[in-house]
């Protein structure tokens, strides 16, 4: 199949954030159902869709590709590694051409504010209204159908400079047990692809390898394929005893969020049962041995398939065998490019194991039960004696890197790590870790043009999100008063996020005669449960929704006056950053990436200030940072409406980031 070069591309964005696109040529016609994020985007207006022509690639199909400009086509028996040669030129074309169709855009004015638009034209309110579908009184889940009748007024987003380019392009691999949006259980989702398409674009060939959960939502794998069967090593307990076999696995590969993907899992679900179940986490199979498989059958498939990339790239405890396979078992064995890195997204889960049963990875766990290596320290003169992954991964990894400067002070210099604390102290491990800061997608998380929103705004447009918080109010029972600051908190309901004082923020919050909605759930969330059912049931003013919805938190974001993030300890977070870019005030405990990111209205220079921060873990703290909050919004509404513009501007995206990472990846890359 040969497609001409030039290719007519129209559609129309559905509010489930997709495109409905035609491809047009002489020789073919079909209709898909594409990300917008993945391709070139077509930007609707309020009354018509834009047409233009320009040049995309379509995706390999079994063994065919299809080359646009050129008329180059692959037949079956093509070899394989020229195949898959095609499809890393191919992305990087695409990524190419992408920039290309930002640069068709005339030419704006220049604005002081790098990330400001100019004013193209100045709506009201009564233009921005028309087409809302307001909640009903008590409907529910308002949140799950279109919140518009048709389609708003629409807006180019925040606009960034293309990624800059760099020289000597790297094949880099990721190797995690989340990747969002499909496998998505916290931050470590996010971080996987938002970095992974941040690299990418930068010119990199970036991959991940991921567990095939049976609960995996297969229609959002694009072109999803089974690659090839093959035989990984394995322990098996037989009579008492761990003995050495193997365990037939499956491959498969697709795009997810436009990263090339590959799943594993083992080719016959009715004789082992790992990954499978209803949800990511918490299946009916064990998840130390299924970690641990994880790690040696990426391992295996990059040997098999014969690819060589520079830099393995391993996420928290689930993936950090991987080093110690590589380096022991894989490095003089055909695979031997890669260099490793570790990254800690958490240090509250370090992957303890018993020596036997590290043997699930086909590797007895003796050879790594010794001080230098992976032995748990406090577990000396136990019997058994256990070894730890994550130091295990620390020890093995070339570089090991964490997801905020601050959390890494901490881990080094504070409690963090804690009994790993003298691991990290060690120099020959502080000069290998790094703190890097994360970022969010800037294309998932665009209040410009989110189709999950009522109205679309930005810091030169801001009125939407006016109608985004009448909405939320309406649709969920609460009074319809724009002079109300409404609190918001996005979480998991977990220790770790500061229970206590979200409790005491809800009481505090309405109190001062705010509103507070709260989404979330967790171990933790039965307290919540009880206030929903009682004291604050039907209450005018608080909605405590028990329950995760993605959908819904948009909302949330896009209708919040103040986003509260108090947590314990917070390595990086996501949802102070979310909140920035959707113009929200946020208020946060001071610590790790929260530090980090937000800088507080009363203590730091005007031009950096965001938000608010308290360092204390009781109520009053909270409240000192509250109170500031909630008294600036009711009381000085102008510096409250410069404070939200500024926040809408910021840039919290991974450019910044994915160039760190890729500084990184070339130093690991040059050792010998």
């Amino acid at each position: 199949m040969v497609m001409s070069s030039a290719i007519l591309l129209y559609g129309r964005q559905d509010y489930d954030g997709k495109f409905k696109i035609r491809f047009c040529n002489a020789m073919n016609m079909q209709r898909l159902d594409l990300r917008c994020m993945h391709y070139a985007r077509v930007s609707p207006t309020a009354s018509s869709v834009q047409l233009r022509t320009v040049k995309i690639v379509h995706r390999l199909v079994v063994a065919k590709a299809v080359r646009v400009e050129n008329d180059v086509s692959f037949s079956a028996t093509t070899d394989v590694q020229t195949l898959k040669d095609e499809i890393y030129r191919l992305q990087q074309e695409n990524q190419l051409l992408r920039s290309e169709l930002r640069a068709l855009k005339p030419p704006e004015p220049t604005s002081p504010h790098k990330n400001e638009r100019p004013h193209i034209r100045r709506e009201t309110q009564g233009g921005v209204r028309e087409g809302i579908l307001w909640p009903t009184p008590n409907e529910p889940h308002f949140w799950d159908r279109a919140p518009r009748s048709s389609l708003g007024p629409s807006y180019d987003d925040a606009g960034q400079d293309p990624p800059e380019q760099d020289a000597d392009p790297m094949h880099i691999v990721h190797i995690t047990a989340e990747m969002a949006p499909i496998a998505k259980v916290g931050g470590l989702g996010d971080v996987v692809t938002g970095l992974s398409k941040s690299v990418a674009a930068r010119g990199h060939r970036v991959s991940v390898i991921m567990p095939f959960y049976e609960s995996l939502p297969k229609d959002q794998i694009i072109g999803l394929k089974h690659e090839m069967d093959l035989d990984v090593p394995k322990g098996y307990r037989f009579d008492g005893e761990m003995r050495i076999g193997s365990l037939r696995t499956s491959v498969f590969s697709g795009q997810i969020s436009g990263v090339q993907t590959y799943l594993v899992r083992p080719a016959d679900w009715n004789s082992c049962n790992i990954f499978r179940g209803g949800r990511i986490y918490g299946g009916s199979y064990n998840e130390l041995e299924a970690y641990l498989y994880l790690c040696r059958s990426s391992l295996e498939y990059l040997k098999v398939s014969g690819q060589q990339p520079h830099i393995l790239q391993l996420h928290d405890w689930h993936a950090a065998a991987t080093a110690l396979l590589y380096w022991e078992c894989y490095h003089n064995q055909g695979l031997w490019r890669p260099r490793t890195m570790l990254t800690i997204h958490n240090m509250e889960n370090t992957g303890e194991c018993r020596q036997d049963e590290f043997a699930a990875t086909g590797v007895f766990g003796e050879i790594f039960a010794s001080s230098d290596k992976a032995l748990d320290e406090r577990t000396i003169g136990h019997n058994p004696e256990r070894i730890n992954l994550m130091k295990g991964g620390v020890v093995y990894s070339n570089a090991v890197t964490t997801v905020s400067p601050s959390y890494a002070k901490e881990v080094v210099q504070g409690g963090a790590a804690g009994w790993l604390r003298s691991l990290f102290a060690k120099p020959e491990v502080s000069e290998k870790f790094h703190g890097i800061l994360n970022g969010i997608d800037f294309e998932e998380w665009d209040p410009a043009t989110d189709s999950l929103l009522a109205a679309n705004y930005t810091s030169y447009e801001p009125l939407g999100k006016e109608l985004c918080k009448e909405y939320l109010q309406k649709g969920l029972g609460l009074n319809v008063d724009p002079k109300k600051p409404l609190v918001a908190v996005v979480s998991r309901l977990v220790p770790q996020k500061g229970i206590h004082l979200i409790k005491s923020a809800v009481h505090r919050t309405v109190q001062q005669g705010g509103q507070f909605v709260l989404l979330g759930s967790g171990h933790s969330d039965g307290i919540f449960k009880n206030m929903a059912n009682n004291e604050f049931k039907d209450h005018p003013d608080c909605r405590l929704m028990v329950m995760y919805s993605e959908r819904l938190a948009h909302m949330i974001y896009a209708a919040a006056d103040i986003v509260l993030v108090p947590s314990m300890f917070e390595p990086c977070g996501l949802t102070q950053m979310i909140a920035l870019r959707y113009g929200a005030v946020p208020v946060v405990r001071k610590t790790g990436g929260l530090a980090d990111t937000i800088h507080d209205v009363d203590h730091s220079d005007p031009g950096l200030a965001n938000g608010f921060s308290f360092e204390g873990s009781d109520d009053a703290s909270l409240h000192s940072a509250l109170d500031r909050a909630l008294n600036m919004y009711k009381d000085k509404q102008e510096e409250w409406k410069e404070l939200s513009l500024r926040n809408l501007k910021a840039d919290m995206s991974w450019a910044g980031s994915a160039k760190s990472y890729v500084q990184v990846y070339k130093a690991i890359a040059a050792l010998h």
